[in-house]
């Protein structure tokens, strides 16, 4: 029997070996910058005349620099491309313009009210946030790189990817579509703790780290799984449905219509609910979810209900956690997401008692547990992390999709009432 082997065109080849050649530099000069060209070529592995090529074709693009000093020494132009990243939050949606080196330029908010995540909604303030950012950061559209979102649920990669989010009643809802009725830029779209984790990984608690998990704490709860520096995505793109785990069985309904969720016991709504009952129903102060969590973290050091709540909440995390750790052996777990980050600051030492009593003492000696460094707008920065992801990959070259002069809204307005190849190795290195 004789195997044929399927053989690239020379041209072809050629193309590609310069690709990847332009892409090892970019990757190596991203999270290194500045480097001199001996330090390149040691980082990249590329030999003189390779490096020599790349190099000057991205200095001619102005996607490099290479300022005279002794030794002359590379960096990336933060101001040659854009992106923008989406965070579609339980209350509100956020964006944010960002430059290459994903320093925040312009950003805009539009709040979400309970159980209002109708996806013409959130369509139409997402494209009204992209003209806003724009306008405000003064840049022309040509310039984005592209738009990354990063929304609540599973994201069934595709021609046409789809998104199945439960919680907000999302079934298999074309979102990439219906933002193409108002806009040509280019669009990535992911889960939000999955983005939020890779920008952990590039820039945050868990740099440097190969065996991650990413946990995102807000008024729902996920996770992003990194093992071997790679995000880990099961057979259905599903994996890191962490809050949907069950921690009692038969225990309170959660949103999803199951009983036990993790979610049910450490998602901010759920713990907010909890506390209102032990205030006989009075409502917790504040004009929204993020501030009546404020009020409930400042009464726990007077009010014995408010501690009982956060208590309970810390116990049922720590069993979370040391779920995590049993399953995956990470390196580092890190809390993140704005409740996660708010908890974490007044409660993380209990966490860490209660992962302690509850996971098995090997792995448990080998896990760091931490806050994110990103803050509170994590999944936006992690959703930017999409197109530039995307760039570094491609070696520059620009995005395959034509951009118009700006985008053109074509969606209903929201109502008043809101009714990689060539990649150099190693911990600073985490390509997809």
């Amino acid at each position: 029997m004789t195997v044929q082997t399927a053989q690239l065109h020379p041209r072809t080849a050629a193309r590609d070996a310069r690709r990847d050649a332009r892409s090892s530099v970019l990757w190596a000069l991203y999270f290194n910058s500045p480097l001199s060209r001996d330090q390149l070529a040691l980082r990249t592995g590329l030999d003189a005349g390779t490096m020599a090529t790349a190099v000057g074709e991205l200095l001619t693009e102005g996607v490099l620099i290479e300022p005279d000093t002794d030794p002359p020494r590379l960096r990336l132009v933060r101001a040659h491309r854009y992106v923008i990243g989406v965070d579609i939050g339980e209350t509100r949606v956020r964006i944010a313009l960002f430059d290459l080196a994903l320093n925040q330029r312009a950003a805009a908010d539009s709040p979400l009210r309970a159980g209002r995540h109708d996806a013409d909604i959130v369509v139409g303030h997402i494209l009204t946030g992209l003209d806003t950012v724009i306008d405000s950061a003064g840049v022309p559209p040509s310039a984005i790189l592209g738009v990354g979102i990063g929304v609540s649920g599973v994201v069934e990669h595709g021609p046409d990817p789809l998104v199945h989010g439960q919680s907000f009643g999302w079934e298999a809802v074309p979102l990439e579509r219906l933002l193409r009725a108002g806009t040509a830029l280019p669009l990535f779209i992911d889960n939000g703790a999955t983005a939020m984790g890779q920008a952990e990984l590039w820039f945050g608690a868990a740099r440097g780290a190969q065996h991650v998990v990413v946990a995102l704490i807000g008024s729902g709860v996920g996770a992003g799984v990194i093992t071997h520096g790679t995000t880990y995505r099961g057979a259905t793109s599903s994996a890191g449905e962490w809050g949907h785990t069950t921690v009692q069985a038969g225990g309170r309904r959660c949103r999803c219509g199951a009983r036990g969720c993790l979610e049910a016991y450490v998602g901010a709504e759920a713990v907010l609910e909890r506390f209102r009952r032990a205030r006989r129903g009075r409502p917790v102060p504040g004009e929204d979810e993020e501030s009546a969590f404020t009020a409930l973290l400042a009464a726990a050091g007077t009010s014995p209900a408010a501690q009982r709540v956060l208590e309970e909440a810390a116990v049922y995390l720590g069993a979370g956690v040391a779920n995590l750790v049993n399953l995956f052996n990470p390196q580092r777990v890190i809390l993140g997401g704005w409740a996660g980050l708010l908890f974490g600051a007044r409660m993380l030492p209990r966490i860490r008692e209660s992962v302690a009593a509850q996971a098995l003492r090997r792995p448990y000696a080998h896990t760091t547990i931490a806050l994110g460094r990103l803050g509170p707008d994590g999944v936006a920065l992690g959703a930017a992390t999409l197109p530039v992801r995307r760039f570094l990959a491609d070696g520059a070259h620009p995005p395959r999709t034509p951009v118009p002069q700006r985008p053109v809204r074509a969606v209903r307005a929201v109502r008043d009432d809101n009714t990689l190849p060539g990649c150099p190795t190693g911990p600073m290195y985490h390509r997809p």
